[in-house]
This record gives structure tokens, C-alpha cells and sequence, in this order.
């Protein structure tokens, strides 16, 4: 039987892997616009949620990759119809990683003033950095448990639970934000920053419960570790491997431009934070219909239907086109509402408002690269998706953020050279796919 790649059976895969896809940045946009708007060092303490958010994120794009390497094999399994040869495989990936999440608090935790150090941050900033990382690093190895059950539930050609478990997650997440951060009168007592970190911790410790138990109950996958290890163990590492360095080689990104930010001035990283947690928002919403491309394409990639694979790599072009422009015209009309709803000042405004037309501008593009890059970890190919981020940041991004901040062009020249480092990304990966599967798809 063909598999099913109707619009209708896309947005039934996709939406709800785009409403969990944006748990993790509704976590930083919320401690973003609540931190921002509190009374005591607001734009410090912005800063410091910007500087820690983005080497939490570092650390959790180079180990969460472990969901797209499951769902890539589960999803080829599934498509073979031979599930049963690999249910033990995600237990083992899932104990792997979260092994290794533990080393990393432990090697971390003490450093942590020095590692912020490395992102230019100083006095009250580097204090504020420091006392919410070492309240947030706790939630590693949950985040990552959930992750890895997320890729399970992919693999399985379902994202309706993952979706349950996000929005569980992201309400939660909220409502202690308020609790927290700003204090309840004669109750709670306003923790302010560190508030924010505790919410965090809470709300990845309950949806991993969740998940826990939603995998149990709904799945034939279970959690208990079994030994020997599956035969498929040494093919799951070595996609981990490619997509460790193609992580790292994206945090080389994320590193530069929150670096370059900092440099600039407090005013310009907080300005900066909020940019990019928008700009993490919209990529977090394209990845909905990436993971139905990663998903879809994993399975009909084990089945062997070629044809199906091009019409779906075509309609998904269409599709994030089109979405890519419907969140650059949103980001368009809510364009000064977004700033105030995240800072009151005006310096920091005004630092958004001169740039963030071009984190609009990027949306289509990253739509492109998203969702190619989405059906390239479900056909395992990450290999490829590795050495493509290795040249558009090593070539592409660096070069030509060195070059326009000697320009003093300072955020502008964040954000173009982020743009340039989306279409280095995009296009090879349209080219590599259409060379690959056209011609296997033209001898079905």
C-alpha cells in the first residue's frame, strides 16, 4: 500500500510536530518577555536569558539530535513493516544520551563563570548568567529523556502525543514564570531571574514524566535497557557522530553572533536576544512541516517509493514558501507590539526595530532549508548535512560577519550574515536531494 502524502495526512503529522517543535522556544520567549519586564536590572538580566539560552541551546542541538537519528531508523523500519527487529534500539539511544547529559552538568557546572566568560560577558551580566545556568543546567538531562522519546513517537508516524506532552509543558512553563519571577505577596517571594531557571527545570522535569508514561501506554516501544546492544546501535552512533560535528559547526554560528552582540554593548545583546528568540520561534514553527518531511521520508525511503518521495519534497517546497511569508507579513504587522512586549527600553527598541526587518526578510529561505534539511535526517543522510553547515559556517558565515563588523555594521551584520549562512545551507541540499531520487524515482 502507498504511503498516504495528501495535504490532509502532511498537516496531520505536521501541526502537532509544529505545536511540540516550539515548546523549547516558548521556554526562552516566555523567561525572555517576563525577565524583560521586570524591575530590577531588566536589560542585564535580558542579556544574561539571551548569553545562557544560547549555550543551553548549543548543548542541546549537539545532543538532541538523538530524536531525528531514532526517527530516521525507526521510521525506515516501519516503512520495511519490520519494527519488531529494532524496539529496543530507543532505550538504548535514550540511555546513551542522558548518560552523557549528566557528565556534561558535572563538567560544566564548575566552569560556568569562565564558559560565559568566553561570550564576552561581564560584571552584573556575567553574575546573572551564571546563577540561571546553574538552575537550568539541571533540566539537560530531562530535555534530552523527552527528545528522545519525541523521535520514538516520529519514528511511529505519530506527533499527536509529543504535541499533548509540549503544550503540557509550555503551560506549565508560563504560570510558574509568573509565580516565580515576579513573587505572589506574602506567599512566594519574587525570585526574579533565577524565577525563570526554576519554571524551566519545573516543566522539563513534567514533561518528561509524561513522556515516559505516554511511551509505555500508547507505544510497543519500550524504556526498560536491554543488552545485547541492536545491531542498528553502531548505525545510530555513527548518525550521531555526523550530526554532533554539524551541530557543533551551527553553534560555531550561534557563538559568534551572541559573542559579536555582547561585544557591542548590553543594549545590543538584549536587543539581540529578542531577535533571535523570534527568529528560533519561526524556525521552530517551519520544523513542524520538516518533521513531516523527516518522517514521510524516512518511511518511503524504507519502502523504496522513490516517486512518492519527489511529489512530497515538491508540495513540501510549496508549503514552506508559502509559510515562510505568512510569519515574515505577521512578523510585519505585530513589528513594534513584539518589541514592547519584550523590553520597555527605548534604547533596546530601537536597537530591535532597526533589524529585525531582517530576520523577516530570512523566513521563505529558512523555510527552504529547514524542511530539506528535516527530510535529510530521515533518509540518514547526515553525512551530508554535516559537511553543508561545516562549509556555509566555515565559509559562508564567519568570513562575512568578520568583514561587516569591520564595517561597524554590528547587529546588521549579525543578521545578514545569518542569512547568507540560510541560502549556503538551502540550496545544496535542494540540488543534492533532486540528483539523488530523480533518477531512482524515474526506473519505478
Amino acid at each position: 500500500m502507498s504511503t498516504n502524502i495528501s495535504l490532509k495526512h502532511i498537516n496531520k503529522l505536521a501541526i502537532p510536530a509544529l505545536i511540540s517543535g516550539i515548546s523549547e522556544p516558548i521556554l526562552s520567549i516566555t523567561d525572555t518577555a517576563i525577565v524583560g519586564n521586570i524591575d530590577v536590572n531588566p536589560t542585564e538580566s535580558l542579556a544574561a536569558v539571551g548569553i545562557v539560552g544560547a549555550f543551553i541551546s548549543m548543548l542541546i542541538w549537539v545532543l538532541g539530535q538523538t530524536r531525528s537519528a531514532i526517527s530516521s531508523i525507526v521510521s525506515q523500519y516501519v516503512g520495511a513493516n519490520q519494527l519488531d527487529k529494532i524496539k529496543n534500539l530507543p532505550a538504548q539511544a535514550i540511555f546513551i544520551i542522558t548518560s552523557l547529559s549528566i557528565l556534561i552538568i558535572i563538567t560544566t557546572y564548575p566552569f560556568a563563570s569562565h564558559i560565559f566568560k568566553l561570550y564576552n560577558a561581564s560584571n552584573i551580566i556575567l553574575d546573572y548568567s551564571v546563577d540561571y545556568y546553574k538552575i537550568r543546567v539541571f533540566g539537560f538531562p530531562f530535555t534530552l529523556f523527552t527528545i528522545g522519546v519525541f523521535g520514538a513517537f516520529r519514528g511511529l508516524q505519530n506527533t499527536y502525543y509529543p504535541m499533548i506532552i509540549a503544550i503540557i509543558g509550555a503551560l506549565l512553563n508560563i504560570v510558574l514564570d509568573y509565580i516565580l519571577v515576579y513573587g505572589i505577596t506574602d506567599y512566594i517571594p519574587a525570585m526574579n531571574i533565577k524565577g525563570a531557571a526554576y519554571a524551566s527545570l519545573i516543566a522539563q522535569f513534567v514533561m518528561a514524566l509524561f513522556a515516559a508514561y505516554y511511551l509505555l501506554k500508547k507505544t510497543p516501544i519500550p524504556l526498560k535497557v536491554s543488552f545485547p546492544f541492536n545491531k542498528e546501535i553502531s548505525r545510530f552512533i555513527i548518525m550521531i557522530l555526523n550530526l554532533f560535528v554539524r551541530t557543533l559547526a551551527l553553534n560555531v554560528t550561534l557563538y559568534f553572533a551572541t559573542r559579536f552582540a555582547t561585544g557591542y554593548g548590553a543594549a545590543y545583546i538584549a536587543a539581540y536576544t529578542i531577535a533571535i528568540n523570534l527568529w528560533f520561534f519561526g524556525a521552530f514553527f517551519i520544523d513542524g512541516y520538516a518533521s513531516a518531511g523527516n518522517i514521510l521520508s524516512g518511511k518511503l525511503f524504507g519502502g523504496k517509493e522513490y516517486h512518492l518521495l519527489i511529489k512530497l519534497s515538491n508540495k513540501l517546497i510549496s508549503y514552506g514558501i508559502i509559510i515562510g511569508f505568512l510569519l515574515a507579513i505577521i512578523g510585519a504587522i505585530f513589528y513594534y507590539p513584539l518589541g514592547r512586549l519584550f523590553s520597555k527600553d527605548p534604547e533596546v527598541l530601537k536597537l530591535f526595530y532597526d533589524a529585525f526587518w531582517i530576520m523577516l526578510i530570512m523566513q521563505p529561505l529558512c523555510a527552504l532549508a529547514f524542511i530539506f534539511d528535516g527530510m535529510f535526517k530521515g533518509l540518514g543522510k547526515m553525512k551530508f548535512l554535516r559537511n553543508v553547515l561545516l562549509l556555509s559556517t566555515g565559509l559562508v558565515f564567519v568570513p562575512i560577519l568578520f568583514w561587516l563588523d569591520s564595517l561597524d555594521f554590528k547587529l546588521y551584520g549579525i543578521f545578514i550574515a545569518l542569512t547568507f549562512w540560510i541560502i549556503a545551507r538551502g540550496i545544496p541540499l535542494i540540488i543534492k536531494f533532486r540528483k539523488l531520487f530523480i533518477p531512482l524515482a524515474q526506473k519505478t
